[in-house]
């Protein structure tokens, strides 16, 4: 729910500026607040997840998050939204951090790509209900979906499952004797905890690929998000359109990511099982990075196609195309990364993914403020290709780490 409810609002910033009398600007931080704390929470969640297990927290941070929702619908300035926006951020994080990991838990490496397919989706309820209603619906949904997780979500993760059974197993042997499990850790909470908070920051700054790939999606999340909050300001500025019609705008990249996820996510599976058997059925993390090439080429073409499209004033079918591609590019990055981190990080899952989170979600969120004045200086041109010209210098990496991922790995062992 949380990347859905980071862009949902997005085409209505203009409808939100003038019903709180502030500046589409202002409005803005209300997504900067949300996705930089949507990257700094799984710095807590996540090892907090490995801690104390993955249900505890999904269903304390999903309830939170859902009841949020509701002064959210109902701020009566900026100030308020973006407070609200921001701690929802940080509870919403919960999925992130938690949701690798508890990927990880249950599925075996060839059965995990599937499960990272999630929403993107425009915001057209603004258009015909206004943007109020986006935040009352996410409430109902989110009740809704709380509701069946404290009903029927079940711990997934490991060292929490066998200290329940050995306790269980202790009072039911009347404290005779005392099992052990080899995940079983007997140092205080306060050093267990210190321990665990720190390890994502030790996996992004002391680990080459989690920082390289964290970069990388880092660069995605800003381009994402820049585009996003602009798309009101290109549409109805340049080529005239009302609200509704920028709504569908972004239907272009969300068409993108549904033909990623029925066409493209599938093949990281079936990718990595034939790599894995013509490597005499020896597996490795590395099989999973292959298809992240298809996005390494898609996201700068389509950003150049998109910006000098805009900057020509072409038809708006021909700039929106071009979305489609970045949509399909974007996915496959991201799915990519995500299992890359699952499989070389098994057990810390939730950590590695929490490492590239918090870098990506502050660059993303920080970046889009600084883009209309880019923009103005440097005209949409110049200004997407900025983003263009970084995906460029990002794009070799997955090919790189393909070769030489397994020597970096082996070289930078962490003793976490």
């Amino acid at each position: 729910m949380s990347p859905l409810a980071s862009s949902m609002f997005t085409p209505g910033i203009g409808q939100i500026a003038q019903d709180l009398k502030t500046s589409s600007d202002t409005v803005i931080g209300a997504t900067t607040g949300f996705v930089v704390f949507l990257g700094i929470g799984p710095l807590i969640l996540a090892p907090l997840s490995e801690t104390f297990g993955r249900r505890r927290l999904y269903t304390i941070c999903f309830s939170i998050f859902a009841l949020l929702q509701i002064p959210t619908a109902l701020s009566p300035n900026v100030q308020t939204l973006i407070t609200i926006r921001t701690f929802s951020g940080f509870f919403g994080s919960v999925g992130i951090a938690n949701g690798g990991g508890t990927i990880s838990d249950m599925f075996a490496p060839n059965e995990r790509a599937l499960f990272y397919a999630g929403p993107l989706f425009g915001g057209l309820i603004v258009q015909y209900l206004g943007w109020r209603w986006i935040f009352w619906i996410l409430t109902i949904v989110c009740l809704i979906n709380t509701a069946l997780g404290i009903v029927f979500l079940k711990e997934s993760y490991a060292p929490v499952i066998l200290e329940a059974r050995r306790q269980t197993c202790e009072k039911r042997e009347g404290g005779k004797y005392r099992l052990r499990d080899e995940y079983e850790d007997d140092r205080p909470f306060s050093t267990k905890l210190a321990s665990s908070m720190k390890r994502p920051l030790q996996m992004l700054f002391l680990q080459p690929i989690v920082f390289t790939m964290a970069l990388y999606q880092a660069i995605t999340f800003a381009t994402t998000y820049t585009l996003y909050t602009n798309f009101q300001d290109i549409y109805s500025g340049i080529y005239g359109f009302n609200t509704t019609q920028v709504g569908l705008m972004y239907l272009g990249p969300g068409i993108g990511f549904l033909l990623a996820v029925w066409f493209i996510v599938p093949r990281i599976d079936a990718v990595y099982n034939a790599l894995t058997r013509r490597n005499d059925d020896i597996a490795k993390p590395e099989f999973r990075l292959p298809i992240a090439n298809i996005g390494s080429v898609l996201i700068p073409v389509s950003l150049f196609w998109y910006a000098w499209t805009v900057q020509a004033q072409r038809h708006w079918f021909v700039t929106i195309f071009s979305t489609v591609f970045f949509g399909i590019g974007q996915v496959t990055i991201l799915n990519s990364v995500q299992n890359y981190y699952i499989d070389a990080f098994s057990r810390y899952a939730a950590s590695a993914i929490a490492a590239g989170a918090v870098f990506r979600s502050i660059v993303g969120g920080i970046v889009p403020l600084f883009a209309p004045s880019l923009f103005d200086k440097a005209g949409y041109g110049w200004g997407i290709s900025v983003f263009g010209f970084l995906s460029v210098a990002i794009a070799p990496a997955p090919l790189l780490f393909f070769y030489f991922g397994e020597r970096v790995r082996s070289k930078f062992k962490l003793d976490l």
